[in-house]
């Protein structure tokens, strides 16, 4: 279950309201390191302007691939374990704007976590250490600690990486 908070709107639909949520210098701002940290090729680099301009919590040897992009208007709500792979071209949200409200909600990405490349984690949502995301998944729910999850929407592939595939095989054909 995603956990955001839910802000009704009156009028056109929240997109064109915005500003009224988030300062437009932030978002600028914002928007500038963002784009500087999709095409940086040093690791560090972007982990220091994650932690230091945006305000995200990000641990130690977590990578960002090429082309990540981070949520725009509130990076700040959004945390990163230790020793997390974040995929080429993945996103990670924490708001979302519909026609008549808006949600805004944290992300949390447990340590040792491998989120695969082209994927989309919505706003709201938490992954469990050591997780595993296929690529081009779109996660709009909890992801429990060692499970390997694909899909749009997102399924269960494996209940528990730490458990060999042969034996994870038999378990499924017992029930």
């Amino acid at each position: 279950m995603r956990r955001t908070d839910r802000f009704p709107v009156e009028g056109p639909n929240s997109l064109w309201q915005m500003y009224r949520t988030v300062s437009f210098w932030k978002a600028v701002r914002n928007f500038a390191f963002i784009q500087l940290t999709r095409y940086a090729p040093f690791l560090s680099f972007k982990r220091w302007i994650y932690r230091h301009v945006l305000g995200m919590k990000v641990g130690e040897h977590a990578s960002f691939a090429l082309m990540v992009m981070v949520d725009v208007f509130f990076p700040e709500k959004i945390e990163v374990g230790d020793n997390c792979i974040i995929g080429y071209n993945s996103t990670i949200l924490t708001h979302e704007y519909l026609i008549k409200e808006y949600r805004i909600g944290a992300v949390r990405i447990g340590s040792n976590v491998m989120i695969g490349a082209n994927t989309t984690v919505l706003p709201g949502v938490t992954i469990g250490d050591h997780a595993v995301i296929g690529a081009g998944s779109v996660v709009h729910k909890d992801v429990a600690p060692y499970s390997f999850v694909a899909g749009n929407p997102l399924r269960v592939i494996r209940a528990d990486v730490r458990i060999p595939v042969d034996e994870a095989e038999e378990a499924l054909e017992r029930g």
